[in-house]
């Protein structure tokens, strides 16, 4: 069953190739993945009609085996398509599936896969669990894994008030001094997306914490923005 559904969607995705956009997907993305060269909007039109004809595995072992198999093809279409499926389903999952999830944000890991299943799926799988972040963050927090800590900074993205700005700033103040860009930018996201929530808060914490003049600028951005600084 699984292996019909990945040959029917590989043998969808593969028609719609292009060879031309392939090559500038790829360039943009710093030459890490290769592409089919199906554009975002093309590739979401072609899922939502594949899930209209196809549906997606209710079994969640089911679905996790298309997910992996998704996530072994080389071309980066197939893993925006898993999370698509994964994301759809993401109420089904347990603690138990947080391994699976932490082998997804080491494995072909950037931006664009890790910035979708920290704050969309194990964001909602730590809402569901609040037991789970403290020794799930401090792990990845202490973990020689970049894409790891990311995770424990952006998983509260969309939680708004009901972030746990002790768990937020602990994972910040942990990794303030990262020469990582992609580290530096997630601190800056984080504040940022919290200060539309508390903009007191996030003043507060950016002059009381040394931060990386990236991660300061990235918090403060929207109340620069909206005049409140």
């Amino acid at each position: 069953m699984t292996q019909f559904y990945v040959d029917e969607l590989t043998k969808l995705l593969s028609a719609h190739a292009h060879q031309e956009n392939a090559k500038s997907m790829k360039a943009y993305m710093k030459n890490h993945f290769e592409f089919l060269g199906i554009r975002k909007p093309d590739l979401n039109a072609i899922t939502k009609q594949f899930i209209k004809e196809h549906g997606i595995p209710t079994d969640l072992e089911q679905l996790l085996h298309v997910v992996t198999k998704l996530w072994e093809l080389p071309e980066r279409e197939y893993q925006y398509v898993a999370l698509e499926l994964l994301g759809k389903k993401k109420k089904q999952l347990t603690k138990e599936n947080i391994t699976f999830l932490e082998r997804l944000v080491i494995s072909k890991s950037w931006w664009d896969t890790v910035d979708f299943i920290a704050p969309h799926i194990i964001g909602h799988l730590f809402s569901k669990y609040p037991e789970m972040i403290p020794s799930y963050t401090d792990k990845w927090i202490q973990s020689n894994n970049m894409w790891l800590q990311r995770s424990a900074i952006l998983f509260q993205l969309k939680y708004k008030s009901k972030t746990d700005t002790e768990v937020l700033y602990r994972v910040i103040e942990a990794c303030a001094d990262s020469s990582q860009f992609f580290i530096r930018k997630a601190i800056g996201w984080a504040l940022r997306e919290y200060s539309k929530t508390d903009p007191t808060a996030v003043v507060n914490f950016v002059q009381t914490h040394q931060l990386s003049s990236l991660s300061e600028r990235e918090a403060l951005k929207v109340l620069y923005r909206e005049g409140k600084l």
